[in-house]
């Protein structure tokens, strides 16, 4: 009597507890708590996701970066200005005779000339002549240099500003260059689908496990209550002398053996659902539920199963991602190859230069100068680095088909695995099935056996827990298929988003 005196405490406490837990979850759900469906937490995941949105400002970036490319084929103009002080003027020097006069010829020649004219016909008795040699006679012979004089050039001063402007007009380099920016692009595109791929996978297999959690508390709650309703129809019973107390004792050690496994199971549902406000990017204080359960998956099944092709890898982002950056080394080895191949650039400037003493600017005088080039370089020699820069791309290319192979290879076992694993989820599933229809019947026999005393309180013991079971391989095949599925979905890059 002592006994049951303390298990009707026991049985108290706990109802309280649970009763307390319940008004608790009334009042969050009343209060906010978020509704979710698959769907709903894919939206979010993709709109919330740090990863995803790294990803897009990364093909952002790269877009930029290929319209900052064609930037070279067009004129670079530039403005410049510079001051120079000279400290000390540079000197000049020169060797072998200074003769002035015959520098100073091709000026004084013309103009004596043309006096030598004008005093012939206006000066009576002059001769012809007499001015050139006068000239000559007064001129001093050239003065011989030792090279160890010179004559300083220049001015303290030095002041320019302009404009100059440049641009390619044949450099294949550059244009393969703008080639390999637009797959930097493409790349970025397809790693961020395979951002989100990832994402998806988690965020359906962190709701999956919600369901899972969820459903498997379930179960286990029946259990309990099963449990609970047999302890008190046998507590009646012994309360008129009708049963044993093992009897008694047997079921109340039931109740106790399932109600770990309640706790443990909400507990479970708890993580499952932080892990997946995790992902969705939620506050983690944040009350959510999972709407649904892993049996609305059932119906689709098999005909899910059934219309699964597996044999098609074109989707695959990382074998997308390979094949991207084998077209990249291909396209690299192509500009290296170019690098053998002459180059032809125009340029121009306009200028305007003065040099002085003072800082008497408005009596500076400004020089415009101006000019235009063209610029040819052709290749040579360059110590074998371009040989050996191709001969190493070439390396890296073979290194990638052989990592492709291995990669297409993994993927196949993988596949095969993911299907191997859903086919027997299926017989699983199926088995499951049957197995809680025998069991829910079998524990409705064993129920009235023991109502009508033809039946032992073992064999309802055996009949609750095999209908347990059941119930827990049946949520557990279902999980496993859609994980399983999940997982499918992420190899062969058909998660629809």
């Amino acid at each position: 009597m002592k006994q049951a005196l303390t298990s009707k405490k026991m049985m108290l406490a706990v109802a309280l507890c649970f009763s307390s837990v319940v008004w608790t979850s009334a009042q969050t759900e009343q209060t906010d708590v978020l509704q979710l469906g698959l769907d709903d937490a894919i939206a979010i995941a993709l709109s919330e996701s740090p990863t995803v949105k790294v990803a897009n400002k990364e093909i952002e970036k790269k877009k930029y970066a290929h319209k900052g490319a064609y930037a070279a084929l067009f004129p670079q103009i530039n403005f410049g200005a510079d001051y120079t002080r000279t400290l000390k003027k540079q000197v000049m020097y020169m060797d072998g005779a200074f003769d002035m006069g015959a520098m100073l010829s091709p000026i004084m020649d013309p103009i004596v000339k043309g006096t030598e004219q004008t005093f012939a016909n206006s000066v009576a008795g002059y001769n012809p002549g007499d001015l050139s040699q006068s000239i000559m006679q007064n001129t001093p012979p050239p003065v011989e240099s030792s090279g160890s004089e010179g004559i300083s050039v220049g001015r303290d001063n030095n002041w320019g500003f302009g404009f100059s402007a440049g641009m390619p007009l044949i450099n294949p380099v550059l244009w393969k260059s703008l080639d390999i920016s637009a797959l930097d692009v493409e790349l970025a595109v397809e790693q961020a689908r395979s951002s989100k791929i990832d994402l998806l996978n988690q965020v359906r297999k962190s709701y999956y496990a919600v369901l899972l959690a969820n459903d498997s508390y379930t179960v286990f709650r029946d259990s309990y209550n099963n449990a609970l309703k047999n302890y008190n129809d046998v507590k009646t019973k012994f309360d008129q002398g009708l049963v044993a107390e093992y009897d008694l004792i047997r079921t109340n050690v039931a109740v106790k053996n399932v109600e770990p496994n309640m706790l443990q199971a909400a507990n479970a549902l708890v993580l499952a659902q932080w892990q997946l406000k995790a992902v969705l990017g939620l506050d983690l204080e944040q009350e959510i539920e999972c709407s649904g359960s892993l049996n609305d998956f059932s119906d689709e099944l098999f005909a899910d199963f059934l219309s699964t092709d597996a044999a098609v890898l074109d989707n695959n982002t990382t074998l997308k991602q390979f094949s991207i950056q084998e077209k990249q080394l291909k396209e690299s080895l192509v500009l290296q190859k170019y690098e053998y191949l002459p180059t032809l650039s125009l340029s121009g400037a306009y200028q305007w230069t003065a040099m002085n003493n003072d800082f008497r600017f408005k009596d500076y005088m400004w020089n415009p100068y101006s000019m235009v080039g063209l610029s040819l370089s052709v290749p040579i020699f360059s110590g074998g680095s371009k040989v050996n820069k191709i001969k190493q791309t070439q390396t890296t290319i073979a290194q990638l088909y052989l990592q492709k192979d291995d990669l297409e290879r993994n993927l196949r076992l993988a596949i095969k695995q993911s299907m191997d694993n859903m086919s027997t989820c299926v017989k699983r599933f199926d088995a499951s099935q049957k197995g809680i229809e025998q069991a829910e019947r079998g524990y409705a026999i064993a129920q009235k056996r023991y109502e009508t005393g033809a039946g032992t309180l073992l064999e309802l013991n055996d009949a609750e827990l095999a209908l347990t079971q059941s119930r827990l391989n049946l949520n557990q095949s279902i999980y496993e298929y859609v994980v399983s599925k999940a997982e499918l979905d992420r190899i062969l890059g058909t998660i629809n988003y």
